[in-house]
């Protein structure tokens, strides 16, 4: 009876493994369904994705892109762009930057989340590296300039003039909290390692 019960068990942690495993490689795809759905964001990354925009550029276009940032009130960063307007021509790669900076004493993690507008412009505003792809750690104090590489994609409408890139930073309570647990575990019982 008992080696039944082992091999259950055995059974049951590989299950959970791989579904652990499976669940693991399906976040990517669903954050992309995810941006592009709800936040109507299209994501392109890799050289491919420049190179068959930049395939179809034409020369008598250009576009206005208008960069635009905001903070949550619960996050104590500074935050915004290094340029505020940029004319690109459509199927071009284009690189700009924004710094944020860490008012307070203390470690912090927030998340970027990007909004485009007008909203019918959103699916031709290609970003092919962006800070908002992952949680950013500043330490008290800290500033970073976080580039963002994007391309407009030449069927943009022809009546779409100009388009705004907009981020609104958030604090990130968890992974923030985990920031302190280092510390906390110093001062109290030795933890174990990770």
């Amino acid at each position: 009876m008992s080696a039944k019960r082992h091999r259950i068990g055995i059974g049951g942690m590989v299950a959970v493994t791989l579904l652990a495993f499976g669940f693991s490689f399906s976040l990517v795809p669903l954050y992309r369904i995810a941006c592009e759905k709800v936040f109507g964001i299209r994501l392109e990354r890799g050289p491919a994705a420049e190179g068959d925009a930049v395939a179809a550029v034409r020369d008598d276009r250009m576009v206005t892109v208008v960069f635009d940032s905001n903070v949550n009130s619960k996050l104590p960063w500074e935050f915004q762009p290094h340029v505020l307007t940029m004319q690109v021509r459509p199927g071009e790669p284009y690189e700009t930057t924004y710094v944020a900076r860490n008012r307070s004493d203390r470690d912090i993690v927030g998340s970027a989340t990007p909004s485009v507008a007008p909203a019918r412009a959103s699916q031709y505003f290609n970003k092919t590296e962006c800070f908002c792809f992952t949680a950013q750690t500043l330490a008290a104090g800290e500033s970073r300039d976080m580039p963002v590489r994007f391309i407009v994609d030449p069927g943009l409408p022809d009546d779409v003039k100009t388009v705004t890139l907009s981020y609104t930073f958030f604090k990130n309570d968890v992974l923030t909290a985990r920031l302190s647990e280092p510390a906390a575990g110093a001062a109290g019982a030795p933890r174990s390692a990770p």
